[in-house]
């Protein structure tokens, strides 16, 4: 695991092709690190300010989580400035997870505050295994820094299998040099799992969107979905708990709820006792994204309504 304070791209072996994706991430990372935070912060907000506008899918797909996980009907007028502060939230996330690799663990600890971490250490205490599972809210990136550098943890993160290897291979060199090992969506990866959970890793699952197959159907905010059945399968086979967290934006800092553990036990069959696991998870970030749904940044199509939707509104255009 690289857990250095700078990220080093290894060097290239042959020329490529410029690549403006790569490129503008790596030039926001730069200006993360190098300008003052409240510059490169009002910088980020400034841009993101422009996506609904130029992103019509991705704002289609924020109003309809936003009505989903308000607890009032939503107007016009506060439904525009929900999308706001949801890409505001947007770029938060991003400037706070840039200025990772450059920060010494007394900085990631000054930035980070939490409630109920003894679920956790009660959990890594047992040595079975830790799964969090974790809706995209907040910093969850800056938690799992912070794992690996004050209480020390073994952290594993799950992440989706880029197609563009250029972006994907910064990426994942990225999330390393600030304490978290990767693992890609792909073949191998359940029995990789398997061994850091016996071996006591924290393991992070992103669990409010299904990306691989296996997926569970369960209840989510009132429609059918898939969720990733992955925690309660890993569950199941190895007795590692499973604690849901969410990080939430609190001022300067993020701040972990972490919630009691969900109920992991055989009950009949393998598919229903995974089945019952997943919908409890569902049932808990449901409540986790109510807490701050404008900072609850899905901004792809996750139920199949929302497939319906967009495609209605994509015709109308």
């Amino acid at each position: 695991m690289l857990t250095g304070q700078k990220l080093q791209l290894r060097p290239r072996t042959e020329p490529v092709g410029f690549d403006p994706t790569l490129a503008a991430y790596k030039t926001i990372a730069t200006a993360a690190r190098a300008l003052p935070h409240g510059v490169i912060t009002a910088l980020c907000r400034a841009a993101t300010t422009a996506i609904p506008r130029f992103s019509p899918d991705r704002k289609l797909v924020v109003e309809r989580n936003l009505r989903r996980s308000s607890t009032n009907e939503l107007g016009e007028s506060a439904l525009a400035s929900g999308v706001r502060a949801v890409f505001r939230s947007y770029a938060r996330y991003y400037t706070d997870t840039a200025r990772l690799p450059g920060l010494s663990a007394e900085d990631v600890d000054r930035g980070f505050s939490y409630e109920g971490f003894e679920h956790i250490q009660d959990s890594h205490a047992r040595g079975k295994g830790t799964i969090l599972v974790l809706p995209h809210v907040g910093g969850w990136e800056w938690a799992a820094s912070w794992l690996d550098k004050v209480p020390q943890y073994q952290v594993t993160g799950v992440v989706e299998a880029l197609a563009n290897d250029e972006l994907r291979q910064w990426m994942q060199e990225w999330r390393e040099a600030v304490g978290i090992q990767v693992l890609p969506l792909g073949k191998g990866l359940g029995s990789e799992l398997l061994k850091r959970l016996r071996a006591n890793h924290v393991l992070c699952l992103m669990s409010d969107r299904n990306l691989g197959d296996g997926g569970v159907e369960v209840d989510f905010f009132g429609e059918t979905t898939e969720l990733p059945g992955g925690a309660a399968t890993l569950a199941l086979r190895t007795g590692a708990t499973i604690v849901p967290v969410a990080v939430y934006h609190r001022g300067a800092q993020n701040h972990a709820i972490c919630e009691p553990p969900i109920e992991v036990e055989r009950r009949g069959k393998m598919r229903e006792d995974i089945t019952r696991i997943t919908q409890n998870i569902a049932d808990v970030m449901e409540m986790q994204i109510r807490r701050e749904p404008h900072q609850w940044l899905v901004l792809q199509p996750n139920w199949p309504s929302d497939h319906h939707a967009l495609e209605a509104a994509r015709g109308r255009r």
